[in-house]
């Protein structure tokens, strides 16, 4: 009787432990620990300087162990014996603890290197050196060559969007890559430092070989509180870890704006977040105007995150579109490649699809062309704009871009994680100084949207409404 009395107590009393507060959840962790720091190197990111003709950069982390950023450089030989002409370069050593356990951040330049060369290096832990790493410089002038486009990797970035990235590699011949921001989400699915760890994983060797140009995202950053009890935020710890970035970029906002010159192309990277949130508007569109007036290059390719026009959200960018659309009209911008919307979207003119095969039809010179892209698995659905604005477009579809860079012409394609092509133009530089743009000949698959709830393959729609 006095163990019913008890029980009858507890189910009385539950209602009052139901009310009380819930614990906070804890920080979903990858399983086992495959991101803790070791001996051995680790996150071997190879960036491009301002001129990649004469300099690269590379990051990597180790375990504290290892005090010092050390690498070795050589000329590429063709049999075993790179040591023997290697030379010894330094850096800076930057630490940090994270739940994997406390790392060191190593970042070491390699200058005065010779244009157009092949070069092998390999980066020191307490343990030894890794393997050997090979890129090849930039040439002094103007040399065909095929970059990689990836949109926001940022979640499910080993589950996922490692297919996607790897299929892109996969094309062959990738001489850089480019990422539209978000390349983790930094606060929604896991751990920081687990996803970083799964950001490399998913490259792999790819990005200790191919320089990286990353744009950084609203989730590059991190919420905070000022002392006044205002939220605001700022660069996460992993960003100036993990990129060792050319430092030529606009006043206030150096550490996530740059420019980088390679084979013909001026790359131009703004900071969307830091514009948008942080003050730093004013200071990327007169860097942005200053930048491109300058450029030597053949072809201007704009990169950053939030797009100026949207394929998912309600309204456009418009702080961003009134400050810095004129500059890519006046300076004739070629391509501006974006992400955030997680959707895909080629917009060639603002006024509509019909406006703009109109215009072609009239021989009409192309503006700008603006892209939207997505990589990781994160989904949003089209806005209504979509339906008529944009000349294609995509949901619940992970896409990667290659673009061929030719002396007079720049070859767009955007293929599926499976490798199907699904969009693609030729924009073409004209005896006036001007672009063309032409269609892809030939049928393209059907364009890939929900039906309701049934998705483009047949399963659920991921693509939920912003």
């Amino acid at each position: 009787m006095r163990a019913i009395l008890l029980a009858a107590a507890t189910m009385l009393a539950s209602p009052v432990l139901a009310r009380a507060p819930a614990a906070t959840p804890p920080v979903p962790r990858t399983p086992g620990t495959p991101y803790a720091p070791r001996s051995i190197p680790d996150r071997i990111v190879l960036t491009a300087g301002a001129d990649p003709a004469r300099e690269m950069a590379v990051a990597f982390r180790t375990d504290r162990a290892q005090a010092t950023a050390e690498a070795q450089i050589a000329l590429a030989v063709d049999g075993p014996t790179i040591e023997r002409e290697a030379r010894t370069v330094t850096g800076t050593t930057a630490s940090i603890d994270s739940a994997n356990g406390p790392a060191n951040y190593h970042q070491v330049r390699f200058a005065g290197l010779a244009p157009d060369r092949v070069y092998a290096y390999r980066v020191k832990g307490a343990a030894g050196w890794s393997e050997w790493f090979q890129f090849r410089t930039a040439a002094t002038t103007f040399k065909p060559f095929r970059f990689l486009y990836l949109g926001d990797t940022q979640n499910g970035i080993l589950t996922y969007a490692s297919r996607v990235i790897r299929q892109g590699f996969a094309e062959g011949r990738i001489a850089l890559t480019v990422h539209a921001g978000d390349l983790a989400a930094q606060r929604d699915d896991l751990d920081h430092d687990d996803e970083w760890g799964e950001w490399n994983q998913a490259g792999g060797y790819n990005y200790s070989q191919v320089p990286q140009l990353p744009a950084t995202g609203n989730h590059e950053f991190v919420d905070i509180t000022l002392p006044g009890g205002a939220e605001s935020r700022k660069l996460g710890p992993y960003w100036p870890l993990q990129f060792a970035l050319p430092s030529n970029g606009a006043d206030g906002v150096k550490a996530t704006t740059y420019y980088v010159d390679y084979q013909g192309v001026r790359f131009i990277i703004l900071d969307g977040t830091s514009a948008l949130d942080l003050g730093a508007l004013d200071s990327q569109t007169r860097w942005l105007d200053a930048t491109l007036a300058a450029s030597p290059a053949r072809w201007n390719v704009v990169l950053f995150h939030q797009p100026i026009y949207t394929c998912a959200r309600p309204n456009d960018t418009e702080v961003l579109k009134r400050a810095w659309k004129p500059i890519f009209d006046k300076r004739r911008v070629d391509l501006v490649l974006q992400g955030h919307d997680h959707c895909y979207s080629r917009l060639t003119a603002p006024a509509g699809r019909v406006a703009g095969q109109a215009a072609r039809a009239r021989g009409e010179a192309q503006g700008p062309v603006y892209l939207v892209s997505v990589t990781g698995s994160k989904m949003y659905g089209l806005n209504d704009r979509a339906r008529t604005q944009p000349d294609r477009v995509a949901e619940a579809t992970e896409l990667f871009q290659t673009v061929d860079v030719e002396e007079k012409r720049l070859r767009f394609r955007t293929y599926t994680a499976s490798g199907l092509l699904y969009d693609g133009f030729d924009l073409t530089r004209g005896n006036d100084g001007r672009n063309y743009l032409a269609e892809l000949p030939g049928k393209l698959p059907a364009v890939r949207t929900c039906a309701g709830a049934v998705g483009p393959d047949g399963g659920a729609c991921v693509a939920r409404g912003k």
